[in-house]
Order: C-alpha cells, then structure tokens, then sequence
C-alpha cells in the first residue's frame, strides 16, 4: 500500500484552479483518503460493498412477495420466489470466493504488480464518461465470447458456469454466485480493460460501481419500469427481462450488458410482457 509520508508534497496538495468539475473531489480524495485509495484492496471493498448494498432492497421485496403488490406485479416470474436458504447459500458463495480466492490474489499480487501511481489531475466529466462506456462495451464483447462458449461446450458448462445457473429465475444475491474460473475470468477483464484504456482510477471506480449496479439489476427478476432497461432508449439494454429470459432458455441472450450481440448474432430473445 503507498504511504502518505512518501508522496511529494505537492501532490498532498489541493490541485491548481482547474476547469474539471471532478477535481474537488479528486483533491478531496487524495488530501484525506490517500491510504484508502491508493490500497489494492480498495477495489475489492468498493466491489463487494456494491454488490451487497444494491441486492439488500431487492431481497427484501422477495421476501415480502405479494405482501406488496405494487412491485410484485412486476415480477416477470411470480411461481419462482427465492427462499431464505436459496439467498444465503448465494450470498454466502460470493462471500466465500471473496475471502478464500479475491483476496488471497490480490495479496499476492501487491509482492508482483507495481502499485501505479495516482494522478493529480481529475478526469473530465467528458473523459470518464467516454471511457467508462468504452470499457463496459469491451468487457460487454469478451463475457458474450466466453458466455456463448460455454453454454455451448457441455464439459465447460457443467464445470465452470452451470454454478450462476443452479435457479431458472434469477434474483439480487444470485448475482455473484459464480464458480472459481468464471470469477478469475470476470475479474481478469475487469482489471485489464481499464489498463488497456488508460482509464483513471476515478474512471475506473465509477465503472466498477455502476456494472455492479447493472449486474444486480439484471438479476433481480423484476421488470420494474424505471430500471436502466427501460430509461435507455431503443433497446440498447437487455436488463432483467433479457437475463431472466436467459435463465429460463439459455441458448439465449449470452450478452450481460448490452444487446447489440445478440441482436446481430441472432441469440436475442425478448420476454413476452404480461397484462398487469
């Protein structure tokens, strides 16, 4: 982990007057909160913590079912109610890749890896957006290749991603039930496609939390009407209908994002909306 004492002085500093609207933060960050950032593990923590504050409420309304039927009209399928058990042995699969393997690796690779330094200068609104969309579309491509694949070689089904496939209707904590390989190679792109484009650690930030959110949020199994599925125009976004679809043919709908894939390669199924 970098040390505050050994940074030059001026980068302890709040930054020059700057047009960037995300450089007060960024000189926040790096001022109070260097230790934090700058820690290889910081990235584990933004991750896990994502995942386990963007599924709690999701959970819940499971649990409440039809008890509140304002958003259980909305469930694309209403036979299939996860239980207590079902939620915890997912939570707790995640839970326990995380201790066993994600920090086990990083460990391993802060004797390995340089630390990169952090940059003073805040990315502009313009940049982060542009290369967090550049990113999610990148590692978009690469999880339909390896998706697509291994729905379709049956060794590799069964032993690597058959795991993410245990329930036909997805929900919140089911998110990161993965097994170990699929894990490595998710979190492999994850890592690498910020370094290929140069992304800056507030870029890359952002990007972790907000396909975390897209991940959860393809999981829930609700057909809400204001999740990004539905707020982003023409389709562009599979959401919940296309992953739940998945889950029940999954000879379907391989992208986890975006749908142009499987739109061009004919694997899109759309789910029939019901008459509420």
């Amino acid at each position: 982990m970098l040390n505050i004492t050994e940074l030059p002085l001026h980068v302890l500093q709040p930054s020059r007057a700057s047009d960037r609207l995300l450089q007060p933060l960024w000189d926040y960050l790096l001022f109070h909160h260097m230790p934090l950032i700058s820690s290889p593990f910081f990235i584990v923590i933004l991750a896990f913590s994502s995942y386990l504050i963007f599924s709690v409420p999701f959970a819940i309304l499971d649990l409440l079912g039809e008890r509140v039927p304002l958003f259980h009209q909305y469930k694309i399928q209403p036979e299939r109610q996860p239980t207590m058990g079902m939620m915890a042995k997912s939570f707790l699969t995640a839970l326990y890749n995380h201790i066993f393997f994600v920090l086990p690796a990083v460990s391993i690779g802060m004797f390995i890896l340089p630390i990169p330094a952090l940059p003073q200068d805040a990315p502009t609104i313009y940049e982060l957006f542009v290369d967090a969309l550049a990113a999610l579309l990148l590692f978009d491509t690469q999880y339909y290749i390896w998706h697509y694949i291994h729905h379709k070689q049956p060794q590799l089904y069964r032993w690597i991603h058959a795991v993410h496939h245990e329930y036909m209707a997805p929900f919140s904590w089911s998110t990161e039930q993965l097994s170990i390989p699929e894990l490595m190679a998710v979190g492999f792109w994850s890592n690498l496609d910020p370094l290929l484009l140069k992304c800056h650690p507030l870029t890359i930030w952002f990007m972790t939390v907000f396909s975390i959110w897209m991940s959860v949020e393809d999981h829930i199994g609700y057909d809400l009407p204001w999740t990004l599925n539905r707020v982003v125009p023409f389709g562009l976004l599979g959401g919940a209908p296309a992953h739940d679809m998945h889950h029940q043919k999954p000879s379907s709908n391989f992208a986890p994002f975006f749908s142009h894939w499987d739109r061009i390669f004919g694997t899109a199924v759309t789910l029939k909306k019901k008459k509420l």
